[in-house]
């Protein structure tokens, strides 16, 4: 999980695990964190980056929050806190994308352990620092921690989006940079805007 390397759009793929709306009010400066998970897969949309999310106990916690939600491909559901425990996930992967951006809830648990998850299965995670919450901020720099320690790979949204760029001359660079220019406020308004119009 060390080697050095810059991310590539054609081999990434975006983990969203368990951004539910019945835990993201208990999440540390969740709306903040919505919106950068937001713009991150935004981002991917335009890059022709694959997006999965996963669900917890979803008949409890609820889905996955809408904003969220219509960015993402499919939804794999879970009862185990590592996603790559349940019998099916690994499949239902895409092929070829072995770089796996990993964002959500909790920092410390469905996220860790499921980005340990990916490891043991032959991927290569990368924990998105500022797209992964815990309901305490000591939680999730403690899984950050204990992710470096091992010799995890962490990568920042706005990393990840220059790198899967590549160029500025890229076809989306313009999309992608006012995607990066954006406040978190104008992403969330936005989104929910979206979300409403749509439901409508």
């Amino acid at each position: 999980m060390t080697v050095p390397r810059i991310l590539a759009a054609h081999d990434s793929m975006v983990l969203l695990v368990d951004m539910q709306a019945g835990l993201l009010p208990a999440i540390d400066a969740s709306e903040a964190l919505v919106a950068r998970v937001h713009r991150l897969l935004s981002a991917a949309r335009a890059l022709n980056v694959p997006v999965i999310a996963t669900e917890h106990c979803a008949d409890k916690i609820g889905a996955t929050d809408p904003r969220l939600a219509e960015l993402a491909e499919k939804v794999l559901h879970k009862v185990h806190f590592d996603a790559m425990r349940e019998a099916d996930t690994l499949s239902q992967l895409p092929v070829g994308r072995h770089n796996v951006l990993v964002v959500g809830t909790e920092a410390h648990v469905c996220v860790l352990q499921t980005a340990l998850g990916l490891a043991l299965a032959g991927l290569t995670p990368w924990l998105v620092a500022d797209g992964i919450g815990s309901r305490r901020e000591s939680d999730r720099a403690a899984a950050l921690q204990r992710w470096l320690q091992g010799g995890g790979n962490i990568v920042t949204s706005e990393m990840a989006m220059f790198e899967w760029l590549g160029s500025a001359r890229n076809p989306a660079f313009r999309d992608v940079l006012a995607l990066i220019k954006s406040s978190d406020e104008t992403i969330v308004s936005d989104a929910h805007h979206s979300f409403v119009s749509e439901s409508q």
